[in-house]
């Protein structure tokens, strides 16, 4: 198992990087060549340290996931209704991603491929940027509470671009709620609240694939992991809120591509 400052900083990279709109996978790949971590258990622990990041996105959210255990007139994101709208945009990556697991894992995790869902997926952010600032005649869905469920399916079906590695589920159900006339902030909480049904069915099936890999010695490295993904997911969607109110996509745009090519000439393929 890898030393305790290994865990350290996959726990920060998957932490900054899982809910913003620059793909985690990319990172934590580029992140264990170069630590010299690799192989069947170290592909696990990255699976696990998720499990901080999500925790993060809980623990913020917590009011609007307790709410989804009684129905709040007020508040249409709640309850039963609520619990259907993230069901509703986790059921198609879901099905897809049960169903072609083996290809993705085979053939799309390459440093091409990856590099191209970098860039694919930043030229997708500058058309929607574009869009937006075109669109001063739409109204805008703004707020949890006005989400519908044709509106959570179709950000669903966006979120399962983040099938390709590389292409960022962040990025996928935020341009896509973008698309569907989301403003940009309801548009990334949503992003937030809707990672959760999904990295924990990933999560959960990965772990009973996998669980044999580890014993008790590894308890305390994947205890490190885990908090430092923690403290970084929590940091990284606090600040990530607070610049969209400022700033658009563009700049993950612009470092995307310049990650492109580091990927595609320094992993080894």
């Amino acid at each position: 198992m890898a030393p305790w400052y290994v865990a350290v900083l996959m726990g920060l990279v998957e932490g900054l990087t899982e809910f913003l709109p620059v793909s985690s996978t990319g990172h934590l790949i580029l992140a264990g060549h170069l630590v010299n971590f690799t192989g069947p258990k170290a592909d696990t622990f990255e699976i696990v340290i998720q499990l901080g990041a999500i925790l993060a996105v809980a623990v913020l959210y917590r009011e609007r996931f307790l709410g989804l255990l009684k129905t709040d007139t007020a508040r249409p994101f709640s309850g039963r209704r609520g619990v259907w709208l993230l069901f509703l945009t986790s059921l198609p990556a879901l099905g897809i991603g049960f169903a072609l697991h083996h290809a993705i894992k085979t053939y799309l995790f390459g440093p091409r491929t990856v590099a191209m869902a970098f860039v694919v997926g930043a030229l997708m952010m500058f058309f929607v940027e574009a869009r937006a600032s075109r669109r001063s005649r739409v109204r805008l869905v703004g707020g949890l509470d006005s989400v519908s469920p044709r509106l959570a399916l179709g950000i669903g079906f966006f979120q399962c671009l983040a099938l390709w590695p590389g292409f960022s589920r962040a990025g996928a159900t935020i341009m896509g709620g973008m698309l569907l006339n989301m403003d940009r902030k309801t548009a990334a909480e949503y992003s937030f609240l809707a990672a959760v049904p999904v990295m924990c069915a990933a999560v959960g099936y990965d772990m009973l694939k996998n669980w044999r890999l580890f014993d008790s010695t590894d308890a305390g490295i994947l205890a490190i992991g885990f908090v430092v993904s923690f403290l970084a997911g929590w940091a990284a969607v606090r600040t990530f809120i607070s610049l969209l109110s400022r700033f658009s996509l563009r700049p993950f745009a612009w470092y995307r591509l310049a990650l492109a090519p580091v990927v595609w000439l320094f992993w080894p393929g």
